[in-house]
């Protein structure tokens, strides 16, 4: 078990409530052994000190050469039981978790419907959860595009999908969705260029005075803006009229529990073929990844850009 989902771990210890009790694991009749142990969990995986470390009584396994020793991380009357493995020699203690690959939820991310930008048909899908007040969205959003797909060109397909934040955070995030995904059932080339506009264009939206029905009447008027220059017909804009006006939020909040079911707590968040970033990264970064998702297709990734002379001798 990693650091990570250790803590992960105490964490839910430390939220969850209601827990049953359980009964007291037997305690092992070497205490110093046990002392040892307790002392080597604690601070490895940094236990609070209030928190109380109990170890259980060792059972066989199916790993030769040790046994499983169960450690009751306990907090009042919350209990978590986590499961360590004791070479049989008492010398190593070990933690080993299993995953299930057909579980895994960022290989199935659901883009049905979702605007494509790039070769639809490319074989690696860059994922990105979106909000359109968020600065770090809009500096990944200028990373991705024209950068990033001038760079691969035909070999790589972008997908946005929402994930406004709270409105305490980013008031007008969620009208901005909402009519970007009136855009989205209409026509792509609509919804990306609203996307790029906002992305662009924030403190306009945002204004001076910080009056929020201003600002959604804003979104509005880019919306249908942005729909003019798409030039959809008569009736796809009075289908947008009517979407604006009725501000559905089911399907922002269909794509907000998605991003909450693969642990997305913050934007940008992308999934590179089912490789997570969280947040802007620099460019170099997302680049690696999306070569290492390429290389897995069977696709070899374009060379990286030469560093201009001047610009290397200065070391930038």
């Amino acid at each position: 078990m990693s650091r990570i989902h250790f803590m992960a771990a105490l964490l839910a210890l430390c939220l969850t409530a209601g827990c049953k009790a359980q009964s007291a694991p037997q305690a092992s009749p070497d205490l110093e052994l046990n002392r040892h142990i307790e002392v080597m969990v604690r601070s490895q995986f940094n236990v609070p000190q209030d928190f109380n470390v109990t170890i259980g009584t060792r059972a066989p396994s199916q790993v030769p050469g040790y046994e499983k020793l169960p450690i009751t991380i306990s907090h009042g009357e919350k209990k978590s039981v986590v499961d360590f493995l004791i070479s049989t020699d008492h010398q190593k203690l070990a933690r080993l978790e299993t995953f299930d690959l057909n579980k895994d939820r960022a290989f199935s991310i659901d883009v049905a419907g979702r605007p494509i930008r790039g070769n639809p048909a490319a074989k690696v899908t860059v994922i990105n959860f979106d909000d359109l007040e968020c600065p770090y969205c809009s500096r990944m959003h200028q990373q991705l595009f024209p950068a990033t797909l001038e760079h691969y060109k035909g070999l790589v397909r972008f997908i946005y999908k929402d994930n406004p934040l709270p409105a305490e955070m980013h008031p007008w995030a969620m009208h901005a969705a909402v009519d970007s995904s009136c855009l989205a059932e209409l026509s792509g080339d609509a919804y990306w260029s609203y996307v790029d506009y906002l992305h662009a264009h924030a403190d306009e939206v945002t204004g001076q005075s910080r009056d929020l029905p201003k600002s959604f009447d804003a979104l509005n008027r880019i919306a249908r803006q942005q729909a003019a220059l798409a030039k959809l017909d008569s009736g796809k804009l009075t289908q947008l009229d009517a979407c604006i006006a009725k501000q559905d939020e089911a399907p922002v909040l269909a794509s907000l529990k998605e991003g909450e079911s693969l642990g997305v707590d913050g934007t940008p968040a992308l999934f590179i073929d089912g490789e997570r970033i969280s947040g802007a990264v620099p460019q170099e970064q997302l680049w690696l990844s999306i070569d290492r998702a390429l290389r897995a297709a069977g696709v070899q990734p374009p060379p990286a850009p030469a560093i201009p002379p001047q610009a290397a001798a200065s070391g930038k």
